[in-house]
């Protein structure tokens, strides 16, 4: 089944507004900038940069530990994870990552960090407790996109040039499963729920909906911006609000978000944001959308309850990911 849809445009100030914004409490967002090898730190309760500070060569894909005392920072071309105390900004300690990586995610139960190595096609397992490495895994050609299932049984990678999404049983740290999809495939999402996995592909132009019973593809999302050609709607990042009402996917140099509607698969809305937004995430309050554009060097915050941009805030040179902890 694909589903065919097309939205109307919405325009971005630079700072706007909305009288119908719900107040969000107080996090910090820590964002990575590629080339500016830095992590700018932001108050999401003032939309203000705390701090930009250098980080290493290539920073791209970030987490917290489960804790949140601990930002996790890809550095693809110092091929480490380096670790940031997130109360003061100061660099911990390094952990061996392997060559390239590149994405990363954090185990809910047991703290282990997977993450891709893009240029050896492997996906490594990291104890930041130990700081060994567990296990690595054999995935497709460029692996990038990395998630876990809710219930921390499954880690899903996605692998750019083999067009598949490799599912990872957590215990065993073996493949049970290979999901071809359309080419190119970026971000793997849950559900909240688990009862289904998304995945997007940028160069395909779609995303693939996976039953996690089966690892069988159920359904397509194609989208379709009004003045704008199919070559420029890449998929990439995806999200989902807290009760899978809403799932958002960045558009790349479309410049857009996708607000779709996770039962019927329809999308809602595009809004327009920055200049070729990439990664996202929402605010542990579900109120807020932060959306990366890598061209224009800022973060648009979106409010989720008028789904409209607020603010554009900007941050350093490439911005790649966003992750969000307690203040």
């Amino acid at each position: 089944m694909i589903i065919r849809a097309r939205g109307r445009r919405i325009f971005l100030a630079t700072v706007l507004m909305a009288s119908t914004a719900t107040p969000t409490l107080a996090y910090t967002a820590y964002v990575s900038n590629e080339k500016g090898d830095s992590i700018t730190a932001i108050d999401t309760k003032t939309d203000k940069v705390i701090k930009t500070f250098p980080i290493g060569q290539r920073p791209r894909g970030v987490a917290l530990s489960n804790d949140g005392t601990e930002l996790y920072v890809c550095l693809g071309n110092d091929n480490t994870v380096r670790v940031v105390d997130t109360k003061s900004l100061k660099v911990k300690y390094d952990l061996p990552s392997g060559n390239d990586p590149e994405f990363l995610i954090v185990g809910p139960q047991d703290g282990l960090i997977y993450l891709s190595n893009e240029n050896d096609n492997l996906v490594t397992v990291l104890d930041p407790k130990t700081h060994k490495v567990v296990a690595t895994i054999p995935v497709g050609v460029e692996p990038e996109g990395m998630a876990m299932s809710p219930d921390g049984k499954y880690v899903v990678n996605t692998s750019e040039t083999t067009n598949m999404a490799h599912v990872i049983d957590v215990a065993t740290k073996k493949i049970i499963a290979n999901v071809l999809v359309d080419q190119r495939p970026r971000v793997a999402q849950f559900t909240h729920s688990q009862s289904e996995l998304w995945v997007s592909s940028e160069v395909g132009g779609t995303v693939s909906i996976i039953d996690p019973k089966t690892w069988k593809v159920t359904s397509k999302i194609e989208f379709a911006v009004p003045g704008l050609t199919a070559e420029e709607i890449q998929p990439v990042g995806i999200r989902f609000t807290a009760h899978d009402k809403i799932a958002y996917v960045a558009l790349g140099p479309a410049n857009r978000v996708a607000v779709i509607d996770v039962k019927t698969k329809k999308i809602l809305k595009y809004l327009l944001v920055g200049q070729r937004v990439w990664q996202m995430a929402i605010t542990p309050d579900n109120k807020q959308l932060w959306a990366v554009n890598g061209v224009s060097n800022d973060v648009t915050v979106v409010d989720i309850a008028s789904q409209k941009p607020l603010v554009s805030i900007p941050v350093g040179q490439l911005p790649w990911g966003v992750v969000f902890s307690p203040k």
